[in-house]
């Protein structure tokens, strides 16, 4: 069994070579200090092997991985490949089949917060989660990363996510260098509207859904703070990677007119999608993943990447605090990271894939799929990306709370 297999011989060969004497082998020994740099000179670099950054989370505890192949992996909801009959897993069986690694998949992530208030008692006294691997938005693992509470990786079971993250995937602020996440998939927050029910009206900005009378009473925004915010910050020329106690006041300020104006129907999670299908809603913030199913099912329904950027956020691999099977979890992270893989992948769930690669392997299996930008962004739609900071505790705290009073919640 080859871990390295699909690489090309010059990636494969500066990979080796970091095992003993370089990024890889200096994570064995804890990662103390710096690392590799990511544009520097050197065979690692120019393979696109990031920085080793960070230091060693959680409590050490013993990988049974050697003598237990299997993991259990939580996920959300419809979130990997699934037969036509949802009795088998695709791309899930191949990885067993190719380690001999059982893996017990549950879709039992429906929030962030909810999933958190879940797992936290036994995070906070020091005792496994009974998962190995979890997906989280970027947030709530940068939340996790702080609090000590997920393993730090380790390179030598990861050579295809090192070399295929796509460059904007690689460096978070929550997590820099990547030494405890990677993204499962990205996550594009743009406006869509039905066209049908606006009679051929385009909406195309955020200033739209929150002051075109024509729009009044029938707009959604999204009950995540974040991406709501993130896309009105944006609309008000501020950047949401950089904004201050000031700004977001503001921002809020603008949404709460929309509501006090009854310009805003409601605030919702995905169930905007029933909605917007309907007509009930007729424009929205919406997630790039599910509109590319409800344009399948619906082609009166419209997306916009307003001039002024969209949010951009992924779902991140992580494992949590004395899982025991860790080097089981990081080779199956590594999984996702071979291109072929990777694509049949974004081919069912039709998130932003944050594998390099994969358009080629796309080709072969749905070229619509490969050639529509909210799942392979061209260059225009990644030059308006933007992503909300990281915010300190008392920050979060703060604003969170903000907003779900004026939200309602």
């Amino acid at each position: 069994m080859d871990l390295y297999e699909g690489l090309s011989e010059p990636v494969r060969k500066a990979w080796e070579r970091s095992l003993t004497n370089g990024r890889a082998a200096m994570t064995r020994r804890r990662l103390l200090g710096a690392g590799l740099a990511v544009a520097g000179a050197g065979a690692l670099a120019s393979c696109g092997i990031p920085a080793a950054t960070g230091t060693q989370s959680g409590v050490k505890t013993d990988d049974l991985s050697d003598k237990d192949k299997s993991l259990i992996f939580s996920n959300w909801q419809l979130y990997i490949d699934t037969s036509d009959d949802e009795k088998h897993m695709p791309t899930l069986e191949a990885f067993e089949k190719h380690y001999g690694i059982k893996v017990k998949y549950t879709d039992d992530i429906t929030d962030n917060v909810e999933f958190f208030a879940k797992i936290k008692p036994q995070l906070a006294a020091g005792q496994s989660t009974g998962r190995d691997l979890v997906v989280l938005t970027d947030w709530m693992a940068g939340r996790m990363i702080r609090l000590g509470w997920a393993q730090t990786l380790d390179p030598q079971y990861l050579p295809h996510a090192y070399t295929n993250l796509e460059q904007r995937f690689r460096n978070p602020d929550w997590d820099p260098g990547r030494a405890h996440s990677y993204p499962w998939a990205g996550i594009a927050t743009v406006v869509a509207y039905n066209s049908k029910v606006l009679k051929g009206k385009k909406v195309s900005s955020v200033s739209q859904l929150l002051d075109d009378p024509d729009l009044k009473g029938r707009v959604a925004m999204l009950s995540e703070m974040r991406d709501t915010v993130g896309m009105t910050l944006l609309d008000m020329g501020k950047k949401p990677e950089s904004f201050t106690a000031d700004d977001f006041d503001a921002a809020l300020a603008r949404v709460q007119k929309a509501v006090d104006n009854k310009q805003i129907r409601q605030f919702t999670g995905n169930e905007y999608t029933d909605g917007l299908a309907s007509g009930n809603i007729a424009a929205c913030l919406a997630w790039a993943g599910d509109l590319v199913q409800l344009r399948a099912d619906n082609p009166e329904i419209e997306f916009v990447i307003p001039k002024a950027g969209y949010l951009t956020s992924t779902d991140n691999m992580l494992i949590p605090a004395k899982a025991t099977h860790r080097k089981n979890a990081e080779l199956l992270m590594d999984w996702y990271y071979r291109p072929e893989i990777a694509a049949e992948l974004a081919a069912w769930v039709n998130y932003i894939t944050p594998c390099t690669g994969v358009k080629e392997e796309l080709l072969k299996i749905d070229k619509d799929v490969a050639n529509n930008p909210l799942i392979i962004p061209d260059a225009a739609m990644t030059a308006g990306a933007h992503a909300f900071r990281s915010l300190s505790s008392t920050e979060e705290t703060s604003f969170e709370s903000k907003f779900a009073k004026l939200i309602g919640a």
